[in-house]
């Protein structure tokens, strides 16, 4: 089985997209993989929670304030329902359609780090623009890291201790500690997400 997991803080904006953009990503799965998402509510004040109610998704509600505490609760979670492989996004981000078919395409591997696009730039400035699409590598063999877009199997995740608690830069870590026991990482651009 594999677990989806998405931490949300005041998403009503983005929620609802976000799960739209996945339900077509398990769509292309669901003949032969079951998929069981679970969006992690952080210590939300608006309607997020209502959004996610409306279209009938799994959901966990924390006071945590902390994302690598966040992912780490949904991501134990799902190993709980049975999960094998976890995948993660963001609440503000889209998954491509065949962004569950190429995760299973790069198997066997520990752990998958992919791309993103950016979907908006007006609240970036032209110098942070240039700077960011001069250093960004969208292809195969990229080293990227991104929560928005990583996955990783249950051996690796537990062998290593999971997500620490980290307010920023929780992915980072984790990759690093996954890179250091020397588990197979695979830098992707097949596998695709577009975020803010």
């Amino acid at each position: 089985m594999i677990g989806v997991v998405i931490p949300a803080c005041n998403e009503e904006q983005s929620i609802k997209s976000c799960l739209l953009a996945l339900q077509h990503a398990i769509d292309a799965v669901a003949d032969h993989m079951q998929v069981r998402v679970v969006v992690v509510l952080d210590s939300c004040t608006d309607q997020t929670l209502a959004h996610v109610q409306a279209l009938n998704i799994d959901y966990l509600c924390c006071e945590l304030r902390c994302v690598g505490q966040v992912r780490d609760l949904g991501v134990r979670y799902l190993l709980e329902q049975g999960a094998t492989w976890i995948a993660c996004t963001d609440a503000d981000s889209t998954v491509s359609p065949n962004w569950l078919v190429s995760q299973l395409n790069h198997q066997p591997a520990d752990l998958i780090c992919g791309v993103v696009s950016i979907s908006d730039w007006q609240d970036l400035s032209q110098q942070t623009q240039a700077l960011y699409q001069v250093h960004y590598q969208d292809r195969m063999g990229h080293r990227h890291i991104h929560g928005a877009n990583l996955s990783f199997s249950r051996e690796a995740y537990l062998k290593v201790g999971g997500f620490f608690v980290f307010f920023c830069h929780e992915d980072v870590d984790l990759v690093q500690r996954m890179l250091a026991q020397d588990f197979k990482v695979l830098w992707s651009n097949q596998v695709r997400v577009t975020t803010s």
